[in-house]
């Protein structure tokens, strides 16, 4: 059984006339552990309610969500859920919620009763992870938001999550925010084998994922390799979607009659194969 199984799910958010609005109409979708998803599609396709049902804080109008065996809907498994799959918004300071660092990735454990000696293991053991050590001591306020989004996930490591569901996480940072926040995700991935589902409209990101997962009016539209789903430029286009920059330019280059040997996916790829063409 996978890690994480969605199966044929459903979700409607109740307007106050009492008229459910539907935004995901069967949705079906087994990621396993270990596993780096990059979730697409453009707003209003249902991928925050996705993030939001894989952990737990909203359950299935209709279908089930299981997460390592454990059923999402039923209010005595939300716990355990929560648990296994951490939730990371696109806010950071939504998220913090102590005057100091090492406190606030401490929140977590303290809340699930954690012992103070494997709380003080936990929280310095999670800070390494994304880098944030040193500036363990510090107010978050006075970081910057590539540091407060590595505090954010911090916190949802101490809680030895085995899935990380980001919404998002770079939306609010400049560059130099993003590559640390995708530099930490990446190396927990890598290293620790933690579970990441990453919701971005960033395509360079999504690249960086071993899967992507489209969504398009609350259901998959297509999933598979980033190679393999971002070489359909012409499909991905006819439903508003992006590519990668490097995957545009030389979509358009052989639209215009230029001979390329492929379609590459990051401007390193890009680069190494005009070098190439160039001699």
């Amino acid at each position: 059984m996978a890690f994480i199984d969605v199966r044929d799910v459903r979700f409607s958010y109740d307007l106050e006339a009492g008229v459910g609005q539907e935004v995901l109409h069967g949705v079906s979708l087994q990621i396993e552990q270990g596993e780096f998803v990059a979730l697409l599609g453009h707003n209003g396709c249902g991928k925050s309610t996705m993030a939001k049902l894989l952990n737990g804080m909203l359950t299935p109008s209709a279908g089930q969500v299981v997460v390592d065996g454990l059923d999402a809907g039923k209010e005595e498994n939300q716990l355990e859920v929560r648990r296994r799959v951490g939730l990371v918004l696109q806010n950071p300071d939504n998220q913090l919620v102590a005057g100091i660092v090492e406190e606030d990735v401490a929140f977590g454990p303290e809340n699930l009763g954690v012992p103070p000696e494997e709380i003080r293991r936990r929280v310095d053991a999670a800070l390494k992870a994304v880098g944030m050590y040193p500036y363990r001591e510090h107010a978050p306020h006075k970081l910057s938001g590539g540091q407060k989004q590595r505090v954010a996930i911090a916190g949802v490591i101490a809680m030895e999550t085995k899935c990380l569901v980001l919404d998002e996480p770079t939306a609010m940072l400049d560059p130099r925010g993003r590559q640390e926040v995708m530099e930490a995700i990446t190396r927990l991935n890598r290293e620790k084998g933690i579970t990441v589902v990453l919701i971005t409209h960033y395509m360079d990101e999504a690249v960086q994922a071993g899967r992507v997962v489209v969504m398009d009016g609350g259901r998959v539209l297509m999933d598979g390799g980033p190679g393999e789903v971002f070489k359909q430029v012409e499909r991905l286009k006819r439903h508003d979607l992006d590519v990668p920059q490097a995957t545009e330019l030389c979509y358009r280059l052989r639209a215009a009659g230029v001979e390329l040997p492929g379609i590459p996916l990051s401007v390193e790829e890009c680069v190494g194969m005009f070098r190439e063409l160039l001699g």
